[in-house]
């Protein structure tokens, strides 16, 4: 079996908090740090690391995002990623925080969507897929340049949340007062919940057609899901331990391993160790007790604050036991010391 994980956020992004990264316990992490070939480069976004892993660096994924969703099917037409989200100011910055941060219920959702709908019906037409999740299907092509939600979600940003090149900027200023006087966000501010009062518009570009690279998919994530489907790739859950995969017989499975991700997009550090413990049970160490028998070959993929970093050990590494790793404490430090180069160490 080659196996990839697709680990994003694997360390922690504040090299200085001791409280977060020291006594992390990792020998089997360490033990593959120690006996891989690591290599650090540019980072990039967690949609963007899966694009890559498919084959499409310039794929559109909002097409394959929303083809992920529950009962979705293949359509064709100009789609974005329309995100419902809460911008507020902090510190004379604006903040946006994603519906992950805070409370929107289904009953909320579909009436802001029939309003858009019935508001904006010469834009396109939006679809709620979950509360957190919204399309929307433009009527003509937009050239749009945003970056993912995961990218801009918790983060300080500056007035002008779009490119004010992009044909959408004006409109989503009049999508914002909308919200802004909608009934939902009135009684939401009655009851002292953060109003729906944006929307993050993502995920336009060239579909393309996915790379079966992998022969079994485990993911969660709608566009994992999707980008798989659209591969003709075999999907299954989010497995709970390596066991589930060595059990699939899969021979280059791809592991999708995003559980660290809302624990950094909202600032939990507890949850961040809590998760990272129960990757080194599940994962880092039965792989070191597999590696060369069951799995040969393993590529580990974690986009990170760092750069997008990547561990490669073949089987035939496991016997040079002279080889010591790094903590993640110690890796985040090196990493927070030096600019990413893109070369192998």
């Amino acid at each position: 079996m080659r196996l990839t994980l697709l680990v994003p956020e694997l360390i922690w992004p504040e090299p200085g908090d001791q409280l977060t990264l020291d006594k992390l316990p990792a020998p089997g992490f360490e033990w593959l740090d120690g006996h891989a070939a690591f290599l650090r480069s540019t980072p990039v976004s967690f949609e963007k690391s899966l694009l890559d892993l498919f084959g499409l660096p310039t794929g559109e994924p909002a097409v394959f995002r929303r083809l992920g969703e529950t009962g979705a099917v293949a359509e064709d037409g100009h789609w974005l990623c329309a995100d419902p989200v809460h911008l507020r100011f902090h510190h004379e910055r604006i903040v946006l925080a994603d519906a992950g941060a805070f409370d929107i219920d289904d009953g909320e959702a579909q009436l802001l969507v029939a309003a858009l709908n019935a508001e904006f019906a010469d834009i396109g037409v939006f679809h709620a897929a979950t509360a957190r999740r919204w399309y929307l299907r433009l009527h003509a092509a937009v050239d749009h340049v945003a970056e993912p939600l995961s990218a801009v979600a918790g983060r300080r940003m500056d007035s002008e949340l779009q490119d004010k090149t992009s044909p959408l900027h004006r409109w989503l200023n009049e999508v914002q007062m909308f919200l802004h006087l909608h009934p939902v966000n009135a009684a939401r501010a009655s009851a002292g919940k953060p109003a729906i009062n944006s929307l993050w518009l993502w995920g336009a570009g060239t579909a393309g057609q996915p790379a079966g690279a992998v022969d079994a998919l485990f993911a969660d994530d709608p566009l994992a899901i999707g980008l798989g489907r659209a591969a003709g790739i075999a999907v299954q859950p989010r497995p709970a331990s390596l066991a589930d995969v060595l059990d699939s017989r899969a021979q280059t499975p791809l592991v999708v391993l995003d559980q660290l991700l809302p624990t950094i997009l909202y600032e939990n550090p507890e949850n961040w160790r809590q998760t990272f413990a129960d990757l080194e049970n599940h994962w880092f160490a039965p792989l070191r007790g597999q590696l060369g028998k069951t799995v040969k070959n393993l590529d580990i993929v974690a986009p990170t604050i760092y750069g997008r970093l990547q561990w490669t050990i073949s089987g035939g590494e496991r016997w040079k036991f002279w080889k010591k790793g790094r903590s993640p404490a110690v890796i985040a430090n090196a990493l927070a010391a030096t600019a990413p180069e893109g070369k192998p160490s």
